[in-house]
């Protein structure tokens, strides 16, 4: 078996029932287990076959999730692609997974062609081909062994890596949210974060296929569109990161709109601040926060909607199909209220980074994916996020690494130092703010410093704004003190 079976069990108990509701449509159960059969014919008559890397560059689309139990079908692997990425970014990418076929939105056309895959198609052409196709039927000998996912994440040194998920993967990720969320078929999610991550597809989109929950399905987060969606489709969940709740809350429509249908809003991606918390409590919702990464697939740490308003500013416990610990720079593990490395060990976890093996060696010891994340446990055992990985920046939901950043503005021969941190701001929860260390007698202006990120990187990673200093703080060992810059440009800000 594999998970492609999932739609279709869900197709022989209640085929003509909405699975996904999309733009207006409704797509049933049996409708999308037609469409990945035929999809994964239409695959294989493209060459595509077990091992085989396929990516896609679009929006949230029914097609996508098609797209991916047909990759399950036949052992292909589906790499996403950050739409929100620059092309030279994207190149990177592409020229590391090596995909046999790049799928792309019709809107994404010219972006698709300048990123020399071997080959391109839109999901138009691959739709308009699918009554024609032969339907895939499934393979004796597919397993849930196999990988299905390479999710690119960037690390320290701004090198993406691609975090290999196996089919297995997913599918105790799926349990884990089920458990966490109390999951039904009578469920219904409104997903608009968007599913190149995995809090977009895994922490309820994929769960609720499983669980034969309905899903609303939106291309992109729009604040006006998801106060529409829980008014008038009545979801009873959704995942909302920090700056959607955010947008939400400013929006005009926030106070009258009716919330009641919500079970629970799970959040997460960054530490989420308190206030965004309690203004949702105050509407009676439960804000529910999951702690994982992109390696971890993600859930690995949550609470429940009984924790919600018992822990708030906690992530909660351990998932039921996971473990963690926290470990001091020795690999021990320490006291309750004591910081220390989260480790994570469960079947949800990563096999490997794609082609990375020294990568993977680091991150994978002895049983247990290392996080990098520092944080503690209290005396009740629930989990806190103290201090993310590496300096990472999170703002609105997505991961900036500053050694990328950095790397850009060092090329600059007027610049002798630079470093790039985080600013607390009301709408993304934080944002990259660059502090600039000029050579002798060179002179650059804040403006000339933004413009060295045109058209390299993606606009959501470029500098909100520029410090210029007279020297980075170090400690002794010439290390950049990052937690001062940070106080620093907050108190200027």
């Amino acid at each position: 078996m594999d998970l492609s079976s999932w739609l279709e069990r869900r197709a022989d108990f209640t085929p003509d029932r909405s699975a996904i509701h999309f733009e207006g449509s409704d797509y049933s159960w049996a409708a999308l287990a037609r469409q990945m059969r035929q999809l994964a014919g239409a695959l294989a008559a493209q060459g595509i076959g077990r091992g085989d890397p396929i990516a896609h560059l679009g929006y949230n689309s029914p097609l996508f999730l098609v797209l991916l139990f047909a990759c399950a079908r036949l052992g292909a692997m589906l790499v996403p692609l950050n739409w929100r990425l620059a092309a030279p970014e994207h190149r990177v990418v592409i020229a590391d997974a090596e995909p046999k076929l790049l799928v792309h939105d019709a809107g994404f056309a010219q972006a698709a062609a300048r990123l020399g895959a071997a080959r391109t198609l839109s999901l138009d052409a691959l739709a308009a081909a699918l009554p024609a196709a032969s339907e895939r039927e499934a393979d004796p000998a597919a397993s849930y062994a196999l990988p299905l996912l390479i999710v690119y994440t960037s690390g320290t040194t701004g090198r993406p890596k691609g975090a290999v998920l196996t089919q297995e993967a997913l599918l105790w990720n799926a349990v884990n949210s089920t458990v966490m969320h109390d999951l039904t078929s009578a469920d219904h999610v409104l997903t608009t974060l968007p599913m190149f991550h995995v809090g977009g597809l895994n922490i309820q989109t994929l769960p609720a296929l499983h669980a034969g929950a309905s899903v609303t399905l939106h291309p992109r987060f729009d604040a006006d569109a998801t106060l529409t969606a829980i008014a008038e489709r009545r979801p009873s969940l959704a995942v909302l990161v920090p700056a959607q709740l955010a947008a939400l809350i400013a929006h005009p429509a926030w106070a009258q709109t009716d919330l009641s249908c919500l079970r629970a809003i799970t959040t997460g991606s960054s530490i989420v601040p308190t206030p965004l918390i309690e203004a949702i409590h105050a509407r009676g919702v439960p804000v529910i926060q999951v702690y994982g990464s992109t390696e971890t697939a993600p859930i690995a740490i949550y609470q429940t909607p009984r924790d919600a308003f018992l822990s708030v500013g906690s992530c909660g416990k351990p998932a039921l199909h996971c473990a963690a610990r926290i470990v001091d720079g020795e690999g021990r593990d320490v006291p309750r209220g004591a910081r220390g490395e989260i480790l994570v060990r469960g079947p949800n976890v990563m096999s490997f980074y794609w082609r990375n093996p020294e990568a993977s060696a680091a991150a994978l010891r002895d049983g247990w994916f290392h996080t990098g994340d520092i944080g503690h446990v209290d005396e009740r055992g629930y989990y806190f996020i103290d201090e993310r990985k590496h300096d990472v920046i999170i703002a609105g939901g997505e991961n900036i690494y500053p050694a990328e950043v950095e790397a850009i503005l060092l090329a600059e021969p007027r610049i002798a130092e630079a470093a790039v941190v985080a600013r607390p701001d009301p709408r993304w929860g934080e944002v990259p703010v660059a502090v600039i260390v000029l050579r002798p007698g060179a002179a650059m202006a804040a403006a000339e410093v933004l413009a060295l990120f045109h058209e390299k990187i993606a606009r959501f990673k470029q500098p909100r704004d520029v410090v210029f200093a007279a020297a980075l703080p170090k400690n002794a060992l010439g290390k950049v003190l990052r937690y001062e810059l940070r106080r620093q440009v907050a108190a200027q800000g």
